[in-house]
């Protein structure tokens, strides 16, 4: 090959890079351009909804471009998951995964059809959501003590509630029944929403729960809150003690919510979508909301992509561990 033939081929990659970092470029300046679909894998009134909801519509100012929350449900989350998985990487459908799509699914799907890890862009974690032991208004046992001695001496009497195989509420309580070595019937609903939904109106025993979903709950008294799973009591509920406090402190339990976009999607429509959750999650009107459901917003340093992708690798070793002591998941 001549050298002008070489100069030639050299120019015209150098031409072609030059032309997909301005195409990257404008696609930046132009996005977002129509309204964004976020996937949300559980039905509405769920936490993750919730949380998605309060997030979505204040991004929507700053993009300029409504947010429309799609709610998918179905196999713990994972439907939606894969959905979003295989949705075209342009930047207008995102979803907000969480602790059981995004790390406890590794573990209880075999055939995941995704990997949380390398499958999806991060974008940054939303917010933190600690996780309760619950039961219906009328179940006997007045604090967590007498809850424990009451399903071990009861369980296969009674019903479980959880929003799929992989789902938060899910890996929890399979973490709480593997501590106290008990197997009742495990009832499946379509996200925390119904389940929640099925608990007040006494259909099923008892549940875990991230509080977003149980604050109003508990405080109206149609449900019992008997422990969170986290080292200190959460202000949005100040009278349920830690599950350190009340008897069981093997019991940790707090999961979070995320925005991930699908692989490949371009970095500058990433970090606007990064800076639009950072701007979010300052605002006085979204922190006041999240905070009154109990969430625990995340300090600056960990909304990055890569403290979300760090978190999904630890989260999905973790849960992993847990889910492989307890043995066999339904």
């Amino acid at each position: 090959m001549s050298s002008m033939s070489v100069f030639k081929t050299v120019a015209g990659a150098l031409a072609g890079l030059a032309l997909a970092f301005q195409s990257h470029g404008a696609l930046a300046q132009d996005y977002p351009s129509r309204p964004i679909t976020l996937i949300v894998p559980f039905a509405a009134g769920g936490p993750t909804d919730v949380i998605s909801r309060i997030v979505g519509e204040h991004m929507s100012r700053t993009l300029g471009q409504q947010i429309v929350v799609e709610n998918v449900v179905g196999a713990g989350g994972t439907t939606a998951s894969t959905k979003a998985k295989n949705a075209t990487n342009d930047g207008y459908t995102l979803i907000t995964g969480h602790m059981g799509t995004h790390a406890a699914s590794v573990a209880l799907y075999p055939k995941l059809a995704y990997n949380p890890s390398t499958d999806f862009e991060p974008i940054s974690i939303l917010a933190g959501t600690p996780v309760l032991i619950l039961a219906k208004k009328d179940f006997p046992a007045k604090d967590l003590k007498e809850f424990i001695a009451y399903v071990k001496a009861n369980a296969d009497k009674l019903n479980m509630a959880h929003a799929g195989v992989g789902s938060v509420s899910f890996t929890t309580c399979l973490a709480l029944n593997h501590i106290l070595q008990v197997k009742p019937t495990t009832v499946p609903y379509q996200g925390t929403g119904p389940a929640m939904n099925a608990l007040v109106g006494g259909q099923v025993d008892y549940m875990c729960d991230q509080i977003v979903n149980v604050t109003p709950q508990i405080n109206a008294g149609t449900i019992k809150g008997y422990a969170v799973g986290t080292p200190e009591r959460n202000p949005a509920l100040p009278n349920v003690p830690t599950s350190k406090e009340a008897g069981l402190p093997d019991w940790q339990a707090s999961a979070w919510n995320a925005l991930f976009a699908p692989k490949g999607t371009a970095k500058p429509i990433l970090d606007k979508l990064n800076a639009a959750v950072v701007t979010a999650l300052d605002d006085e009107n979204v922190r006041k909301r999240l905070l009154e459901l109990g969430s625990e917003i995340p300090p600056k340093e960990k909304r990055t992509p890569q403290a979300l992708a760090d978190l999904v690798k630890s989260e999905t070793e973790r849960w992993g561990t847990v889910i492989k002591a307890a043995g066999p998941s339904n």
